[in-house]
């Protein structure tokens, strides 16, 4: 395990919303957000309404600013995303889940939620100085954000079709 499991779902879930952004848009509907809920056991306040989708939705851009920057710029935006939403770190356990940190009470609003629990694995990320873990899509057409989460380093597309769609084309350029 590269990261604490709260970390590493942390990010998959930040991965999996600005993704959401590719084309075609992954994030359009409440029962849309509703499968990203349960699908990261995200915990506290859910409204399930189209104003919580739209704010969700507006995080994206930030998000994806984030993964992407360097270590250093990273930085500048954790502590800010921090401070905006005066977060204070404490202990909880709940569900299957046993001690870990959470920063924002569970009322505040998602997208609140959203960018804290980010921020705060990003944290984790830049003590371990391990920013070389989030890329872009190393396929030419994609520009989604990539999490390497293996031991050796080795994932370089974002999902199996990006992988696929550059093997048939290095074997078909081989075989030219």
């Amino acid at each position: 395990m590269v990261f604490t499991h709260d970390t590493e779902v942390a990010l998959q879930a930040a991965v999996t919303l600005v993704n959401s952004a590719e084309d075609p848009d992954t994030l359009t509907s409440v029962a849309d957000l509703d499968r990203i809920w349960e699908e990261f056991s995200y915990t506290g306040r859910h409204d399930g309404t189209r104003a919580e989708l739209d704010a969700v939705r507006a995080l994206r851009p930030r998000l994806r600013r984030l993964l992407t920057a360097d270590r250093d710029g990273a930085v500048e935006m954790v502590n800010q995303m921090l401070s905006e939403a005066r977060a204070v770190p404490r202990l909880v356990r709940h569900d299957t889940f046993d001690w870990h940190i959470h920063a924002t009470a569970p009322d505040e609003p998602l997208e609140r939620r959203i960018q804290v629990e980010t921020a705060m694995a990003m944290i984790d990320v830049i003590r371990a100085d391990e920013m070389s873990r989030l890329a872009i899509c190393d396929d030419d057409t994609c520009q989604s954000v990539v999490l390497d989460l293996s031991r050796n380093r080795s994932k370089r597309f974002c999902s199996t079709t990006c992988g696929n769609r550059n093997a048939v084309a290095a074997y078909r350029a081989r075989q030219r």
